[in-house]
C-alpha cells in the first residue's frame, strides 16, 4: 500500500502552536511581524520588511499553496508562517518525487529561541513524513540562525547547494534534509 498523497494545506494542532492554511486576510497580522527588518537580517532576501517586497512573498504563497499560518493558541494571533513546497525536479526526477521542502518559515521575534520552531517543525515533518520519505530545507549560506535551529532539529547538512539570483547577486543556499528514518529515531519524535 502506497502513502498517502501529501496534503500541503493541513491543520496541525501542537501543545502551544496551531497551522492552518494561509488565508488573504492574514495579510495584516503576518506584514506586522514581517516589517521587522531583524526577521530578515540573516535571510538572502534583507529587504523582505519592505511592504511591496513582502507583498510579492505573500502572494506567491496563496498562489502556489502549501502555506501555513503559525498560531499561538493562548493568545488566538498569528505569530509566523511556514511552507510546504513541492520541489521543482520533482517532475523529472523519481528520488524527489518522494520529497517536499518545508521552508519559508519566519516567525515573530519575540518567538525565537522559545521553542515555537521546534514545534512547528515537528508538527510540519510528522505530517509531510506520512507521506514522502525526505524532507528538505534550503537556507542561505549565511543564515546562522535557521542553519543552527535546523541542526538543532536534527536536520543534516547535504551535499546539495542551489545558487540563485537576487537583485542581481548571486545567492548560495546549502540544503539540509530529514529523512523518515532520521526523523522516527531522532530529537523532535520523541519530544512528541
Amino acid at each position: 500500500m502506497s502513502p498517502p498523497e501529501l496534503d500541503r494545506q493541513p491543520v496541525l494542532e501542537g501543545e502551544r502552536f496551531a497551522l492552518r492554511p494561509l488565508r488573504a486576510d492574514d495579510w495584516d497580522a503576518l506584514y506586522t511581524i514581517a516589517s521587522d527588518p531583524a526577521v530578515w537580517e540573516q535571510h538572502p532576501m534583507t529587504d523582505r520588511w519592505r511592504a511591496e517586497v513582502f507583498r510579492a512573498f505573500f502572494d506567491d504563497a496563496l498562489a502556489k499553496g502549501g502555506a501555513l499560518a503559525i498560531i499561538d493558541k493562548d493568545k488566538g494571533t498569528i505569530v509566523g508562517s511556514s511552507r510546504f513546497q513541492v520541489l521543482t525536479s520533482a517532475e523529472d526526477d523519481p528520488e524527489e518525487q518522494s520529497s517536499v521542502e518545508i521552508g519559508w518559515t519566519f516567525l515573530a521575534p519575540r518567538y525565537w529561541g522559545k521553542g515555537a520552531n521546534r514545534e512547528v517543525k515537528r508538527l510540519m515533518l510528522a505530517h509531510a513524513l506520512e507521506s514522502v520519505e525526505r524532507v528538505d530545507f534550503r537556507v542561505g549560506e549565511a543564515n546562522w540562525r535557521s542553519r543552527i535551529a535546523l541542526e538543532k532539529i536534527g536536520a543534516q547538512q547535504t551535499r546539495r547547494t542551489e545558487l540563485s539570483k537576487h537583485q542581481g547577486k548571486r545567492v548560495l543556499h546549502v540544503i539540509y534534509a530529514i529523512t523518515r528514518e532520521d526523523f522516527a529515531q531522532g530529537r523532535l519524535a520523541q519530544s512528541a
